[in-house]
């Protein structure tokens, strides 16, 4: 019997976002076709259009048919998708996501579960709990959605017998608390015949809890998170130059806490500081704030250089975590293995990097909680692991924030895995990022901006590193570059590291040696390129067998993307090279070379 909900305009507008879990075939969709009919939140007369066409075509009814919109879906049998379905109670209005329970579907259950505030685990009483029963109450705990009801469907099949469902609920809750997930309630249901779905059951007198509906207006719904530490993941920077519109907006959702004008913000991994000068948004009247939630930009009291994938905080504020090694609890949901010495993507939030597995610490089957060590991921299961990334991110640990600890995996175009953060390690660029969090966040920015100067040179600023062997014409091929360079009107400067080890850093020469010295050479070094990079200078710089480590230091150091690594001669160390010329003599094509790498990234401009 349909049960409708009266004074639909005295609803509080008060939204949750609930999404629906369980093995393939334990009537999720049913269970949500069920909430739609009884709540009265069909569109009017849905079901009885439904209802006539399964007569018309000689097929049972079935309440999940409200949902399951695609034919092919309605012919295999199972939802493919996370369909996303709307109802209301007297409560609030709510947003069902209907998520896949077959186990070849699993990414998406991820991704639907991912918005969500709020879960319904499904488990069939006459089939019990199975693997992705299991699954799925890992995946929840995963994600940090907490607030769980536990729904034993299809009471009908055995008899309503209260025996069926005490087994059930104390074997999953013992199962569940192994992941520390507390469950609001264990609620016997009947999809189909609509026992304890939107009213009491007169079948299970034994029951004595509410019924689903009435569980889930008793969840509390969590204020938007303003009160925690403010974090805006940089989603883009939109410069404008028409009509006199100099603006530098830099654009993203805030993800937590709160902003205003006037407010001094930190951006890591960098550590750059300014004030934020006002609020924007798109067509419409600038805000006087942004808060958790919220799509927004803001313009810079004082210009600095940011890129997508910084973290913006408030100062004063507790910092995000920032490191390049972390240890993290991951579900892999790839069709091949994750494994060791292979590059992966991290995105978190809007930074992305590539990542390799350090360490596998165990992997559990995440439908049995078993665990052991592997040197492999397969499938479905999940893992704790350190990653190495190939930069530093900014993030927060699990319990500090979960939107901005979570992560996903990506290889080959598909997003094959995700979890959480849950510590930062130690790596070994660590000191250094410090030293320029430390530097960038007293910087005392200039009025005059990089992209003014690069207008005003007709160039990028930009470090180009000659490297390779002894003894291979590295210099001959620098110093003619500069004078290429300067010939056509660029502000072009050539440093030799020589030139710094014998004079910036003759105390690291000293007896007996600073431990170390090379690293400290290296950053020195790069704290000079930072500054004439930042003046708007090309820098070339000549060193011997330059590695992927000393490339490291250069870029965490400079915060500019203008970067090019040339290897002259034959390749002997691991840094990632942009473009090999050939060593010895000094040969005219190589310099053409050279310059075409340059113009090609745009560092300069094609006459």
């Amino acid at each position: 019997m349909e049960k409708k909900i009266e004074n639909r305009d005295e609803l509080s507008q008060e939204k949750m976002n609930i999404v629906i879990v369980g093995h393939v075939d334990h009537g999720k969709s049913t269970v949500v076709g069920r909430l739609l009919a009884d709540t009265g939140s069909l569109p009017e007369g849905k079901l009885e259009k439904i209802k006539a066409d399964c007569e018309r075509n000689a097929k049972p009814f079935e309440y999940a048919f409200l949902i399951d919109a695609l034919k092919d879906e309605q012919s295999q049998g199972i939802t493919i998708d996370s369909a996303r379905v709307f109802f209301q109670s007297q409560q609030r209005r709510y947003i069902l996501i209907d998520a896949p329970g077959h186990i070849e579907f699993l990414k998406n259950m991820v991704t639907g579960a991912s918005r969500a505030e709020a879960a319904v685990l499904v488990i069939d009483a006459a089939e019990g709990i199975r693997e992705n029963s299991r699954r799925h109450g890992y995946l929840l705990s995963l994600l940090g959605i907490t607030k769980v009801v536990v729904a034993v469907n299809k009471m009908d099949l055995v008899g309503w017998r209260q025996e069926v469902f005490g087994a059930i609920e104390r074997e999953y809750r013992a199962f569940l608390e192994q992941v520390r997930l507390r469950p609001a309630g264990f609620i016997p249901i009947s999809g189909r015949e609509g026992d304890n779905i939107a009213a009491r059951s007169g079948q299970m007198g034994w029951y004595q809890g509410p019924p689903l509906l009435a569980a889930l207006d008793a969840f509390h719904k969590e204020p938007p998170p303003v009160a925690l530490p403010f974090r805006m993941p940089v989603q883009d920077v939109y410069k404008f130059t028409q009509m006199g519109d100099n603006r530098r907006i830099i654009a993203g959702t805030v993800a937590q806490g709160q902003i205003h004008p006037g407010d001094e913000v930190v951006f890591y991994p960098s550590g750059k500081r300014t004030r934020i000068k006002q609020m924007e948004v798109f067509s419409a009247p600038r805000p006087q704030a942004a808060q958790a939630g919220m799509a927004s930009g803001f313009t810079m009291g004082e210009e600095i250089y940011v890129q997508r994938g910084e973290m913006a905080t408030k100062a004063g504020e507790p910092r995000p975590k920032v490191a390049a090694r972390l240890r993290v609890s991951l579900f892999w949901l790839g069709k091949e293995p994750m494994v060791m010495k292979k590059d992966y993507l991290v995105k978190l939030g809007t930074a992305r990097s590539k990542a390799r597995i350090e360490e596998i610490h165990r992997v559990l089957d995440a439908s049995t909680l078993e665990g052991e060590i592997r040197d492999r991921i397969d499938r479905h299961a999940a893992a704790e692991v350190t990653l190495v990334l190939d930069k530093p991110l900014a993030f927060d640990l699990s319990h500090q924030g979960r939107e901005t600890a979570r992560f996903v995996v990506v290889d080959n175009y598909e997003i094959t895995g995700g979890g959480i953060v849950l510590e930062d390690l130690p790596d070994r660029g660590g000191w250094v990022r410090e030293s320029v969090i430390a530097r960038n966040y007293r910087w005392e920015p200039s009025l005059i901006g990089p992209e003014t100067r690069a207008e005003q040179y007709n160039q990028h600023a930009a470090l180009v590193l000659i490297t390779g062997r002894q003894h291979t014409g590295k210099k001959r091929l620098a110093k003619a570059l500069e004078q290429r360079l300067f010939s056509t009107g660029k502000i072009v400067y050539y440093l030799g590291i020589g030139s710094v080890v014998h004079g910036l850093d003759a105390d690291l020469k000293a007896h007996p040696p600073v431990a170390n010295a090379r690293a400290e050479h290296i950053r020195r070094l790069a704290e000079i390129a930072h500054i004439l990079m930042d003046a708007g200078v090309i820098l070339i710089v000549t060193a011997v067998e330059l590695t992927r480590e000393d490339l490291e230091v250069f870029r965490t150091v400079v915060n500019f993307e203008k970067t090019e690594v040339i290897w002259v001669g034959e390749e002997s160390t691991d840094i990632p090279m942009d473009l090999v010329v050939p060593g010895g003599e000094f040969q005219e094509e190589s310099l053409q070379e050279s310059m075409g790498l340059l113009q090609e990234h745009g560092i300069i401009f094609k006459p």
